[in-house]
């Protein structure tokens, strides 16, 4: 439920009141305490085009592809939340926002590790590579330069 005058919603997940969008961030997609999130969008982020509006649960964190640095190497970019629409399926990546909870991302994290070969494929079918734990400091380094 979205009250425009102040800006604030409920999470339908955990029942937290959210302030939308954070600052420093055009709109919010997910909240900031489960990172929980709906599927509002169909296409491209913020159209807000979806006629699921069902619960995405975070199920993984993945890198950003931004390119090859100067040296021809790809470095790992911004580090993205990985939603799946408990309903239709959809799977969507979402920006970290800088007001997310680091212990709930740590715990995305640790249980993407246990995603069954199957959720695996697909997301690499997406083109869609879920941080390994060998990248885990990759990732620390990320959510303690970004906080």
């Amino acid at each position: 439920m979205i009250n425009e005058k102040e800006n604030l919603f409920i999470c339908e997940n955990c029942q937290k009141q959210i302030l939308n969008p954070p600052i420093g961030t055009a709109n919010r997609n997910h909240c900031p305490f489960c990172l929980w999130s709906k599927h509002v969008d169909e296409i491209e982020a913020g159209d807000r085009a979806s006629k699921c509006r069902k619960l995405m649960k975070p199920i993984g964190l993945t890198f950003k592809q931004e390119g090859f640095d100067k040296y021809g190497k790809m470095p790992p970019g911004e580090l993205m939340l990985i939603h799946r629409c408990q309903s239709c399926g959809k799977i969507s990546i979402n920006r970290i926002a800088g007001d997310d909870d680091n212990q709930t991302i740590w715990e995305v994290f640790e249980n993407s590790q246990k995603l069954t070969q199957r959720t695996l494929d697909e997301l690499i079918g997406q083109n869609i590579k879920i941080v390994k734990s060998s990248q885990k400091n990759q990732m620390l380094t990320q959510l303690n330069g970004q906080r």
